[in-house]
């Protein structure tokens, strides 16, 4: 579960460590020399949009995945870095604190830190 906003609307909730994912995605070489022509001429970068568009969603997804595997119900506060376009690809990052539901028992060696941070 992910949340955008900094406290849980409806729970009572302890705060984990942060949590980043940098997402790195590849453009085609054909449509990148296509994307640069097209960036001469004016209109929109179908492929980059695209690009972008599925490197904030792999991040969102990989975030997501990160907090369950280290045992927490999800991230909260997650904010998504602006997506930059280099050369060859788009770079994304995404963070956010880990929390879990209060009164869950965290795994071993696992439990809130001050300000979120480990």
């Amino acid at each position: 579960m992910l949340i955008v906003l900094d406290s849980h609307p409806s729970a009572e909730i302890e705060l984990g460590e942060l949590l980043t994912v940098v997402h790195v995605a590849a453009a085609n070489v054909v449509k990148d020399i296509r994307e640069n022509i097209r960036n001469l001429v004016g209109g929109r970068m179908t492929h980059y949009e695209g690009l972008i568009r599925d490197a904030v969603n792999g991040a969102l997804r990989e975030l997501d995945e990160q907090a369950l595997a280290k045992g927490y119900d999800g991230a909260i506060g997650v904010r998504i870095a602006n997506p930059v376009v280099v050369e060859g690809g788009v770079e994304v990052v995404v963070y956010g604190n880990a929390f879990r539901y209060a009164g869950k028992a965290a795994p071993a060696g696992q439990g809130a830190t001050v300000d979120g941070l480990a």
